[in-house]
């Protein structure tokens, strides 16, 4: 069973990345940690906020809560068997750091993490 360390990620897809930039920097009162042309995130209070242009390769519509997790395999296999369906399979976004998304009975998107030990 993999242990769940809390939602400490959420992503939100952004159509105009400079705009959303500027309300957020308001919103969360600093400057992003990280600021590319296809990503910008904030860490405040443990958190990491993302916004994502487009989208990104996920396509997503609305914010996704990300659930930080110490075994993304095994955690995606106890959601499908209990009655989940996996959107987008973990995959590595770079420094080891897996992330997936699996999809309740309802259609709302979970998003998986899990950092390197």
């Amino acid at each position: 069973m993999s242990e769940v360390l809390g939602v400490q990620t959420i992503l939100h897809p952004v159509t105009d990345l400079e705009k959303a930039k500027a309300v957020y920097t308001a919103l969360l009162g600093q400057e992003p940690t990280t600021d590319s042309e296809y990503y910008v995130g904030y860490e405040v209070a443990g958190q990491q906020i993302g916004l994502v242009p487009g989208g990104g390769p996920q396509g997503m519509t609305s914010p996704v809560a990300h659930w930080h997790v110490t075994d993304i395999e095994a955690k995606i296999a106890e959601v499908t068997a209990a009655g989940g369906t996996v959107k987008d399979s973990a995959r590595n976004v770079g420094g080891g750091r897996l992330v997936a998304t699996v999809v309740d009975p309802d259609g709302n998107v979970l998003g998986l993490v899990e950092d390197p030990q």
